[in-house]
């Protein structure tokens, strides 16, 4: 085992050898600049000593593993059949573990059976947790350079183009963006404040403050570099997802740097349907951030796709349009066999509806508890109260009620249950503009899940 050990430092030391040289090229050759150069030093050191620390943030969130860890390629999105123990872990080799979610809302909630005994889960609380390789230092350089250097000059060039234009001074405003743009194509320029003043002469002095002011507010390129760290957890639903980035925000409210959450984004034009989490691993001193991202199992296979679809368009002369066409189809479906499975779980739940009533006497909602609340992340308060009215009305109508069940339920419990399948649907199905008709069935249950995805459609018509 020591000798493994030493192994294992020998040649993550002799990579960051490797790493701080080329970021040294990178930044005398005038491709990054002082400050960049530092950042990365920054992250590309004592790897090893961050990489435990991602070892142990996922360990304080999810316990320990429930099966063998294994290697993985990332190339095939795919687990290699070779267990690796603790003291073969390092930067430079991803793995993948599955563990399980101990605050799952759900608590197992979906399962089929077969021959009376034998039990399948269909839904669990298993999450499979994708710890990647720190990011290759080239390609870390490649996106500082060629995707956020870009977006900062033009927010560089907006903000500054917004206060000159804003004094009255248009023809000013687009002749200082111009040398802007000019300078910062000949020159790697992170600090905008100092290049922009240089520029501005004396004619806009009197509103330089206002210029460095918002200048400061943009993030530069090297601080957009947020993956070198990451890692990816995948889950059967949303809510489960939702709980676990809840439950880390709770327990590191200091250290999260940023929270994004596109699960029900209809209007994501790359399709992404997922959650993004920034975590700072380091100290305030030395920010050290670790992206996790949160995905849905059932969607994992068609993200891959994308991802070669647009690997696809950076060797090739394919339009990104055409690529971004490709990959909206690909999601789609995604989307659609995640919301099929929605669908099989709310078919589920109903069958058993009239069970739990006659257990629980209605005395308490016993197939209910420790269903996960309605999030603000999910939808504004009011539509959520429109819905579940038209709920009510479509009950008390009997265009919806509970089939099969053992006992006569009154129209109140036969509410109580639509209501509360109808917050299961909006917290857990993914919305969608466009047909959806192959996601349901011709069952009561279908029926219903169709009734509350059309009013979410309705819904996003409306804000549009």
């Amino acid at each position: 085992m020591n000798d493994t050990k030493q192994s294992v430092l020998e040649l993550v030391k002799s990579n960051e050898e490797k790493c701080l040289s080329v970021i040294k090229n990178a930044q005398e050759s005038g491709r990054i600049d002082m400050v960049t150069r530092e950042y990365l030093e920054k992250l590309y050191s004592n790897s090893m000593d961050s990489f435990r620390k991602v070892f142990l943030y996922i360990g304080k969130c999810f316990g320990a593993p429930k099966a063998s860890v294994r290697a993985y390629n990332y190339e095939s999105d795919s687990i290699i059949n070779k267990a690796i123990t603790i003291s073969e872990i390092n930067p430079l080799s991803p793995y993948l573990v599955n563990h399980r979610l101990d605050t799952d809302p759900m608590r197992n909630q979906f399962f089929m059976t077969d021959n009376g005994h034998k039990i399948d889960t269909a839904v669990s609380s298993i999450v499979t947790v994708i710890v990647g390789a720190q990011k290759h230092v080239n390609r870390a350089i490649d996106k500082i350079t060629n995707k956020y250097y870009p977006k900062y000059t033009d927010e560089v060039c907006d903000a500054v183009y917004k206060i000159i234009a804003d004094t009255g001074r248009v023809a000013s405003a687009v002749a200082v963006c111009e040398k802007i743009r000019e300078l910062f194509a000949k020159t790697f320029i992170s600090d905008a404040s100092v290049a922009v003043l240089g520029i501005i002469g004396t004619e806009h002095r009197q509103i330089a403050a206002d210029l460095v002011r918002e200048l400061d507010k943009i993030r530069p390129p090297y601080k957009r570099l947020r993956d070198v760290w990451r890692i990816k957890c995948l889950f059967d639903l949303v809510p489960q997802a939702r709980t676990f980035i809840n439950r880390i925000c709770d327990t590191w409210t200091d250290n999260i740097l940023e929270v994004r959450d596109k699960f029900f984004d209809v209007l994501n034009p790359r399709g992404y349907r997922d959650a993004k989490l920034i975590l700072n691993i380091g100290d305030k001193d030395k920010i050290v951030p670790m992206e996790i991202i949160c995905q849905v199992r059932t969607f994992f296979e068609f993200e891959h796709k994308t991802h070669n679809a647009y690997e696809k368009s950076r060797k090739s002369k394919t339009s990104l349009i055409k690529i971004e066409e490709q990959t909206e189809l690909i999601h789609t479906q995604g989307v659609k066999k995640y919301n099929k499975m929605i669908n099989y779980c709310v078919a589920d739940l109903f069958d058993r509806i009239g069970w739990n009533i006659l257990y629980s006497s209605g005395n308490d909602d016993m197939l209910f508890e420790g269903f996960p609340r309605l999030s603000d992340i999910c939808y504004p308060q009011k539509v959520v109260d429109d819905i579940l009215k038209k709920v009510d009305t479509a009950v008390n109508n009997e265009v919806f009620f509970v089939e099969n069940a053992p006992l006569k339920l009154d129209k109140d419990q036969e509410i109580r249950i639509f209501r509360w399948m109808a917050r299961f649907i909006l917290i857990s199905a993914m919305p969608f503009i466009g047909d959806m008709s192959e996601c349901f069935d011709d069952t009561m249950s279908g029926k219903f899940f169709s009734f509350i995805m059309n009013e979410l459609q309705r819904y996003y018509k409306d804000a549009e």
